[in-house]
């Protein structure tokens, strides 16, 4: 599996994983703010973007895995692994499944835990509505819930390209991905295994992963950073670009400053 990617920049090398349905388009603000400070490396995740989907069984592990795949290919041994939402997930499993390839580590407005039981169903149900050609289904119960109320009620422009990448997401694709993320296991005991720096990101008004959720993520790690984004909402890198690429910079610049120096 060859991931589609884009990146911006030279130096540390910084993976920015997507949230579900979106893809590495999503991240358009990091490689530009961003690239003065880092390598930003931006994939689509399997079957989303420029990213074939392929046969394998849904699963978070498997994501994880094509992102060990994509360093491989780019020649670089270990990176800041970082993934908002669905790519939080993905971060924490190749934690897990990668770890001596891991120089820090960036979770935004995701979560440790599990789904529980009504929230697999509810993935089980879109998986299954998209599949049989309601598309729509991704534009009435899942784009809602990505945007904060501050970016609905003054940020129309946002609100319509977030919609634009919801609507080219394909179905398989949107499937795969959300049966993978039902199946996902508790990263609790991830978090609590990690030796490296970590940054907790969240909107203020994320109604889907709440910063409850990120202070607890935060506070599982010594030395855990968090960091609250006013006025957005679940997509806080889309809704207010210039607070989330100033917390990572100033994450990379206190926490991982010796490793940027060094080539990579």
């Amino acid at each position: 599996m060859q991931l589609y990617t884009r990146s911006a920049g030279t130096g540390l090398p910084v993976v920015l994983l997507h949230a579900f349905p979106l893809s590495s388009a999503m991240w358009l603000a990091q490689r530009e703010g961003l690239a003065a400070a880092c390598r930003v490396i931006t994939p689509d995740l399997r079957g989303f973007g420029g990213s074939r989907l392929g046969e394998d069984e849904p699963s978070i592990d498997v994501m994880a895995d094509d992102v060990a795949a994509m360093l491989d290919q780019e020649g670089i041994e270990r990176a800041v692994i970082g993934g908002l939402s669905m790519g939080g997930y993905v971060t924490m499993a190749f934690c897990r499944r990668h770890p001596d390839r891991v120089l820090g580590v960036i979770l935004a407005d995701t979560k440790a835990a599990p789904d529980q039981r009504q929230a697999r169903d509810n993935r089980e149900r879109i998986a299954r509505a998209v599949l049989s050609g309601d598309t729509g289904v991704l534009v009435t119960d899942v784009l809602p819930g990505l945007v904060g109320q501050t970016t609905k009620e003054r940020r129309a422009m946002v609100v319509g390209r977030v919609k634009g990448l919801v609507q080219s997401a394909p179905p398989g694709a949107v499937a795969w991905a959300q049966r993978a993320m039902a199946a996902r296991p508790d990263s609790a005991d991830t978090l609590a295994a990690l030796k490296v720096p970590l940054l907790v990101i969240v909107g203020e008004e994320d109604q889907l992963a709440p910063p409850a959720e990120a202070e607890a993520m935060a506070r599982a790690v010594p030395g855990g950073r968090l960091e609250v984004i006013p006025k957005a909402g679940h997509l806080s890198a889309v809704e207010q670009p210039e607070a989330f690429n100033a917390a990572v910079a100033e994450f990379l610049r206190t926490e991982l400053g010796e490793a940027a120096r060094s080539p990579g």
